[in-house]
């Protein structure tokens, strides 16, 4: 019996993973800066999702600052646009240890694997993974179906590296199917997974 995403003509939500890394595959958010245009790309990228996941480190580092951002006139026009698109949004957070999570946000102890399949047949947007630890997990379950870099033009030298640890069984064909020079400098590269 086919479930209901499929009766209806509607495909299943696809799985994105954004992050901001530099030349050297850094993307510990201390090495970078985010210019005006990259917010302005990870606003319009976060309006046509509806759903974000994130591990709780991830999390801790976005809430509260990004909710405080949205409540303070006195930030720049960009980051406040960017502020408030992000808390509109429902996050989901993966955590043993976290105890409380702000507004629209749902804690979760289950298994990864499970919670972004059952994830991925509802009907909605897109969901919007970010951090390292989670989207590490999802590229060796092969349940990322986008990635999305934005490279900036820094050679960091040390830092977190991207998927740092992360044990692929094969290695993964991606197709670039768009790009995009920023003003700043910083690439922006979107793949599918093939």
């Amino acid at each position: 019996m086919e479930d209901h995403a499929a009766q209806s003509g509607a495909k299943m939500r696809n799985v994105i993973y954004a992050i901001n890394i530099t030349l050297d595959a850094c993307c510990d958010h201390t090495k970078m800066t985010a210019d005006e245009t990259t917010l302005e790309h990870y606003t319009r990228l976060l309006r046509g999702v509806g759903l974000i996941v994130y591990g709780r480190k991830t999390y801790q580092l976005m809430v509260p600052y990004w909710p405080d951002v949205a409540n303070n006139p006195s930030e720049e026009k960009g980051d406040i646009e960017f502020a408030k698109t992000f808390v509109s949004k429902n996050k989901l957070v993966f955590s043993r240890s976290l105890d409380s999570a702000e507004g629209n946000t749902r804690i979760v102890r289950t298994n990864l694997k499970d919670e972004i399949l059952k994830l991925k047949q509802e009907l909605g947007e897109d969901i919007l993974v970010g951090g390292v630890d989670i989207p590490s997990q999802l590229t060796e379950l092969g349940l990322i179906d986008e990635y999305q870099f934005v490279v900036q033009p820094i050679l960091a030298g040390g830092g977190r590296r991207l998927l740092e640890g992360s044990s692929l069984p094969d290695k993964l064909r991606l197709k670039l199917v768009e790009s995009k020079t920023f003003k700043s400098g910083s690439v922006w590269l979107r793949y599918l997974k093939q």
